[in-house]
């Protein structure tokens, strides 16, 4: 009987000591919360106008970077305009370039992925009309055969499904190329439609208006 009393109380105490703290924070954070509503009701036009002042400083440090990228980008565009430098670009650098183009053509969610194991495909992109691309580039000398086109086609029906293909080349394309490509109604942008692309026709009047012209390689292939 002793001992199931002192369990009892042992049992009480402990359920008092948890209510204790609670009125003790309880009665702190009342007064508290009371003074910081307090405090909003009097100060909120200072606090709104510190807050759009901060909104301001944040849309205005972005708009800064976005001009400043803006620059780079027309510079990087306009000193690699001509096929001459082109001529004169790595693989990876090429890639760069046509990534800047769709860039400057209004293009989104624009990525270089062109490396080993790339599926065939070395940008990748959305349209302003919500449309996907995936761009395979080719910074060659030589004409591009059947088998180029092949695989890329093949990389749009699986890893691709559903991306709009363009194959762009600083070469040309043979005839059997272009037939294949047009069968499958792949795009395709040969050496002049490059040069008129990096001189600032954007890249969907430039896929809309059909081009027939193939222009012949020299020397060997770049990439």
């Amino acid at each position: 009987m002793t001992r199931r009393r002192s369990t009892r109380r042992r049992g009480r105490r402990s359920g008092g000591d948890g209510v204790f703290p609670l009125i003790v924070g309880l009665v702190v954070a009342v007064p508290l919360a009371n003074a910081a509503v307090g405090f909003v009701r009097t100060s909120w036009p200072w606090l709104l106008a510190a807050t759009l002042a901060a909104a301001a400083v944040v849309i205005g440090v972005a708009l800064l970077a976005a001009r400043r990228a803006r620059r780079q980008r027309d510079h990087f565009l306009r000193a690699n305009a001509r096929l001459e430098a082109i001529d004169e670009m790595t693989g990876e650098r090429f890639e760069h370039l046509v990534a800047e183009l769709l860039r400057r053509d209004g293009f989104r969610k624009v990525s270089v992925i062109g490396k080993a194991g790339d599926g065939g495909v070395d940008v990748v992109a959305t349209a302003p009309d919500g449309g996907r691309f995936a761009v395979q580039c080719k910074r060659w000398s030589n004409n591009l055969g059947s088998p180029h086109v092949r695989n890329f086609l093949g990389a749009l029906a699986h890893a691709y499904a559903g991306h709009t293909g363009v194959l762009v080349t600083s070469s040309g394309f043979t005839p059997p190329a272009l037939r294949e490509g047009r069968a499958a109604g792949l795009s395709m942008i040969d050496r002049g439609g490059l040069a008129e692309w990096a001189l600032g026709t954007p890249l969907p009047a430039l896929l809309a208006r059909p081009r027939s012209a193939v222009k012949a390689g020299t020397g060997g292939h770049g990439q």
